[in-house]
């Protein structure tokens, strides 16, 4: 292995290591949860949960994105697009100054929540090629508080 491959994955692996640790960081505070009070049953789908997610709580996991993401009206690029409006907007183009992947331009789609859910739950299991290193959000009530606070700001 050359001396620049062997950077390159060290590099690579410490930028996992480090986007494990923000993840984890950018936990929201302890409080009172929502979800604790919210009538809905074990295994809930999407439609039964979007009515009780709170957008204040997708905010605070927001933080999690925000290593990658903005999320302000002309706002910038970072490593992932800004996601201002991307609810509504064509998957892939949400953002025209960003080098999207030819697997998610390929997608002939517009984000709505179902599609979020399924993106944040596995982005690679949902468009295979995509360059999203995020693992995804594993809980379904994270997923929807999220897709609650992205409908918040400036959705098409």
């Amino acid at each position: 292995m050359t001396r620049s491959r062997a950077f390159l994955v060290l590099f690579l692996l410490a930028m996992l290591a480090a986007i494990g640790a923000l993840v984890h960081a950018a936990r929201p505070d302890a409080g009172p949860d929502h979800w604790e009070k919210a009538a809905v049953p074990p295994g809930a789908t999407l439609a039964q949960l979007l009515p009780h997610a709170d957008p204040k709580a997708g905010e605070q996991l927001f933080k999690r994105c925000a290593a990658c993401h903005s999320i302000r009206e002309n706002g910038p690029n970072l490593n992932g697009p800004n996601l201002y409006g991307v609810m509504g907007s064509q998957v892939g183009r949400n953002s025209a100054r960003f080098a999207y992947t030819a697997a998610l331009q390929a997608v002939s789609a517009r984000w709505d929540a179902a599609r979020m859910d399924a993106w944040l739950k596995g982005p690679r299991a949902l468009v295979p090629g995509t360059s999203m290193v995020f693992p995804g959000v594993p809980s379904p009530t994270e997923r929807a508080d999220l897709i609650a606070y992205l409908l918040t700001q400036g959705g098409h």
